[in-house]
């Protein structure tokens, strides 16, 4: 896929590295046994691979800034994103490997993840700060996961005018402090409901600090919340025959196709939201990969026939 021009639409900013999915032949792990035959693949993965992947697949020009290893992991990430026509200028080193993470799945496609974020903890701007900021100069929209150097990007992007869109995860309490930095600069926040029964009280936290920024939770089989200075708005979830096989990057699809519909093609907030869970949903149906999201002419499809 040919990059259209030198400048990027989208800039996302946070991890990337190998996902190895663990699929279990039973319902869950025998723990009785010292070893269990399960089925092991490897893919690039990981929030930032996942939704750089998306806006490459979705048609946007996309750029990225984080970190690999100089290692095999790191050269599988190099190789997709190069495929994807993906900008790698901001592509970094870190000296302890690509990040890793371990997913056990369940039949019904629910993980339970085991993350290496390797050192990705104690890195700091050893970035380049005028190298970050000629890759988001011009853009329109900082996508931002929670590394910790990435909170030192925030105000750069905030005073290049992009519109920051910040996910918090499986976040739990609106005052976590190591969040606060993105949750006060962010325009946009999702987050995962895995947490909370009701996200209403978090949604409302959110919106409390800035009563003019959207908020997006998904909720998985309940479908997703939206929260604007109007209120709290419930979407139940696309009805799509597509099989649940893989509920990993859902969340990071269901952010990918909602701002691109809405920031990027200025889309109405109802449309986004439907459009971003058919991205969600499609994304579930692919098993062990980040190959095959969705694309713009899918999505298209897809959203007429829900219409």
């Amino acid at each position: 896929m040919e990059r259209l021009s030198s400048t990027s639409e989208v800039v996302v900013l946070g991890n990337a590295g190998v996902d190895t999915n663990v699929y279990l032949p039973g319902q869950d792990v025998d723990w009785s046994r010292e070893a269990n035959f399960t089925e092991n693949l490897d893919y690039v993965g990981q929030a930032g691979g996942y939704t750089s992947r998306g806006y490459a697949q979705l048609g946007r020009r996309t750029a990225f800034i984080g970190h690999v290893g100089d290692d095999a992991p790191g050269a599988m990430v190099r190789e997709a994103f190069t495929k994807d026509g993906i900008d790698q200028r901001g592509l970094f080193l870190d000296p302890t490997g690509t990040a890793r993470s371990v997913n056990i799945m369940y039949r019904d496609g629910r993980r339970k993840n085991f993350y290496d974020g390797k050192g990705h903890a104690a890195l700091r701007p050893d970035l380049d700060l005028d190298l970050c900021r000629s890759v988001m100069a011009g853009a329109r929209l900082a996508h931002v996961h929670l590394p910790d150097w990435a909170r030192h990007l925030l105000p750069i992007a905030k005073e290049l005018g992009l519109t920051v869109a910040c996910d918090l995860q499986d976040v739990v309490d609106p005052e976590d402090p190591y969040r606060l930095d993105f949750i006060r600069l962010a325009d946009f926040l999702f987050f995962s409901a895995a947490n909370h029964a009701d996200p209403t009280p978090l949604i409302q936290a959110f919106l409390r600090g800035r009563p003019d920024r959207i908020v997006i939770a998904g909720m998985g089989t309940k479908g997703c919340a939206l929260g604007t200075r109007e209120g709290i708005r419930h979407f139940p979830p696309e009805p799509l025959d597509l099989p649940v096989v893989d509920t990993n990057g859902a969340g990071d699809a269901l952010a990918v196709g909602f701002l691109t519909s809405h920031v990027l093609e200025g889309r109405s907030l109802p449309d986004s939201v439907r459009r971003g869970q058919l991205a969600a949903r499609h994304c579930c149906a692919l098993r062990a990969t980040s190959e095959g999201l969705i694309t713009a002419e899918q999505l298209e499809q897809l959203a007429g026939r829900a219409t």
